[in-house]
C-alpha cells in the first residue's frame, strides 16, 4: 500500500497545477495518469503553441449554470500571476488577437516548466496507470490501480472531459462523481464546429476552405470573429464559440459582412451602375466565391436595374442576416471542450472540495466550469488547480 497525502488522478494542466500547489505546502503528493505522457491536451493546443491564458479573462467568459461559481478561485489567481509564472521559466510568448497569449516556440515549453515546478516543489508522477476502483474507509481513499493499492487523506480528480477521445479523453471523471452520489450536470460537446443535412450543407462543401469575417448571433449572444466554411458545415472562432451556446433545433443568424449595410451598397449599386448583374454587385459585400455560390443557391440575378427594393433587401439579408439551422455539431471527436460536469452546487467555490465527501476534490474542465475560445479554459485549470492545492 502506498500511503499518500494528496493524490491527484489526471495529468493534465489542472491536476499538474494543484499538484504544484499542494508540494510546495510541504504536502505528499502524486500525480497518476492512464496516458504515456502528461498534458498531451496541452501539447497539441494552440497549433502546437498553446493558448496558455487570456489577457482579459473574467468570469463572464464563462458558461456555467451558476454563473458565479468560477468568481473566487478567477480572483485569487489570476491570469497575470500565471503569467508571472511563464516570464519567470523565461518562456517567450506573444499576444494574438484579443487578449489571446501563444508560446513563441512550443506548447512543450509550459508542459516543460510545469512538470519542472512540480519536480522542483518535491510532488511526483507516475504515468500509465490505470484506476479500477476507489473507496473511501474512515478519513481516506483506497484505490485499486495497475500500479498496485494507494491511500490518500485527499483524492482530486482532474480528468477532464470526454473531448478530444482521441487523446485518450473519457468520462472517468463523471464515473467516479457518480460514485460518490454527487450530481452530474449533463455534458455536451462545446467550442466545436457546426454541421448540416439541408441545402446548407452543399452549400458549404462548395466552399470549403473559403474563411471570411462574421458577427455569429444566437439570442442574446454573439461574437465577431472569423468563420470557415468546410465540407460538413461551419466552422472557424465564431461558430465554435457560438457552439457552447447554440441549442439543437434552433437557428442561427450570421453577419457575413458586419461593417457594412449590404443593401445600402446594392441600392447604391442599382443606382450607379444599373446595367450591373446583382451577382456581380454582391462580390462588393461578399467574397467572389461566396458571391457566386449565394447567387446560385438563393436565385440572386438579374440586372440591378429590374431589382426593386424588396429584392435588393432579400439579397442583402444573405449577406446581414443569413439564418442558418444546424443539424448538430462534431462532437467530441473534434471538440475542445465538454460544457456540463460535476455540478457546482456539490462544490465549494473557494477549494472545489465536495461538499458530502469531506476530501474529494473536482478541477478543472471535469467541473460545469467553460471559457470561452481564446486561452479561457486553460486559464479555469490554472485558477480552480491552485485553489484546490491551497487546501488539499
Amino acid at each position: 500500500m502506498r500511503n499518500l497525502d494528496v493524490l491527484i488522478i489526471g495529468a493534465g494542466a489542472a491536476g499538474l497545477m494543484c499538484a504544484i500547489e499542494a508540494a510546495k505546502r510541504g504536502r505528499n503528493v502524486l500525480v497518476l495518469d492512464h496516458a504515456r505522457k502528461p498534458a498531451e491536451k496541452i501539447r497539441i493546443s494552440g497549433g502546437g503553441r498553446c493558448n496558455f491564458t487570456n489577457l482579459h479573462a473574467t468570469p463572464a467568459n464563462y458558461l456555467s449554470q451558476n454563473p458565479r461559481f468560477c468568481v473566487s478561485a478567477l480572483k485569487r489567481y489570476t491570469q497575470h500571476e500565471f503569467l508571472a509564472m511563464v516570464d519567470r521559466h523565461r518562456i517567450p510568448w506573444h499576444e494574438k488577437t484579443l487578449g489571446q497569449l501563444f508560446c513563441d516556440d512550443s506548447a512543450q515549453d509550459i508542459i516543460a516548466m510545469l512538470l519542472r515546478e512540480l519536480e522542483n516543489a518535491g510532488g511526483k508522477l507516475q504515468l500509465e496507470t490505470s484506476v479500477t476502483s476507489i473507496e473511501k474507509t474512515g478519513d481516506r481513499f483506497h484505490l485499486a490501480t495497475s500500479g498496485g493499492p494507494m491511500s490518500a487523506q485527499s483524492l482530486v480528480i482532474a480528468t477532464g472531459g470526454p473531448s478530444i477521445p482521441k487523446m485518450g479523453a473519457t468520462g472517468f471523471g463523471y464515473d467516479v462523481a457518480r460514485r460518490f452520489g454527487l450530481k452530474i450536470v449533463p455534458p455536451r460537446a462545446g467550442l466545436v464546429p457546426l454541421t448540416f443535412s439541408d441545402a446548407n450543407k452543399d452549400l458549404c462543401q462548395r466552399l470549403a476552405g473559403v474563411s471570411i469575417d462574421a458577427l455569429v448571433t444566437f439570442g442574446k449572444t454573439r461574437f465577431r470573429e472569423g468563420l470557415l466554411f468546410t465540407h460538413r458545415g461551419l466552422s472557424g472562432p465564431s461558430i465554435l464559440q457560438i457552439s457552447s451556446y447554440w441549442q439543437e433545433g434552433k437557428p442561427l443568424t450570421i453577419d457575413l459582412n458586419p461593417a457594412t449595410d449590404a443593401f445600402e451598397v446594392l441600392r447604391q449599386a442599382r443606382t450607379q451602375s444599373p446595367r450591373q448583374d446583382l451577382k456581380t454587385a454582391l462580390t462588393q459585400v461578399l467574397p467572389s466565391r461566396v458571391a457566386e455560390e449565394f447567387s446560385k443557391e438563393f436565385g440572386l440575378a438579374g440586372r440591378l436595374a429590374d431589382q426593386s427594393d424588396k429584392k435588393l433587401r432579400h439579397a442583402a439579408d444573405h449577406v446581414n442576416g443569413w439564418q442558418v439551422l444546424p443539424a448538430g455539431t462534431e462532437g467530441y471527436r473534434t471538440a475542445e471542450v465538454a460544457l456540463g460536469g460535476v455540478d457546482t452546487d456539490e462544490l465549494s467555490s473557494k477549494t472545489l472540495e465536495t461538499k458530502s465527501v469531506p476530501g474529494l476534490f473536482f478541477i478543472g474542465e471535469v467541473v460545469d466550469v467553460t471559457g470561452h475560445l481564446g486561452g479561457f479554459n486553460f486559464q479555469w485549470a490554472w485558477s480552480s488547480g491552485w485553489a484546490a492545492g491551497q487546501a488539499v
